[in-house]
């Protein structure tokens, strides 16, 4: 299955918010998901990460983790989320006020909000 040929992935975890790691690998062709997550010594590095529930990505789209890699792959590793992204928006609109965002913003004096 694996040939002489040999590919160039990165591997991206962040372990928190504006943390990112890149680790860069070279594997043999037919190398899958999961070998290349355990090359990269990411198990290693995060002992805290569940990698048995892991979510894994390849450039941004979920995949499995026998999903073979190509040349300038960019795997990546989801984290769970936190906070559910409806509530996180819901939030930040109260807190900035509804007046000063988005299309109930005042466009020009004396006009009604949405306006």
């Amino acid at each position: 299955m694996a040939s002489d040929a040999l590919l160039r992935v990165t591997v991206v975890y962040s372990s928190a918010a504006r943390q990112l790691h890149e680790i860069q690998l070279v594997v043999p062709e037919g190398t899958t998901a999961w070998q290349a997550l355990a090359d990269s010594g990411v198990p290693s590095l995060f002992p805290n990460l569940n990698l048995s529930t892991a979510v894994l990505g390849i450039w941004g789209r979920k995949s499995a983790p026998d999903q073979v890699l190509r040349d300038q792959d960019r795997l990546e590793i989801y984290r769970p989320l936190t906070v559910d992204p409806k509530v996180a928006r819901r939030e930040r609109f109260a807190k900035q006020g509804a007046r000063t965002t988005g299309l109930f913003e005042k466009k020009r004096l004396g006009a009604k909000a949405g306006y």
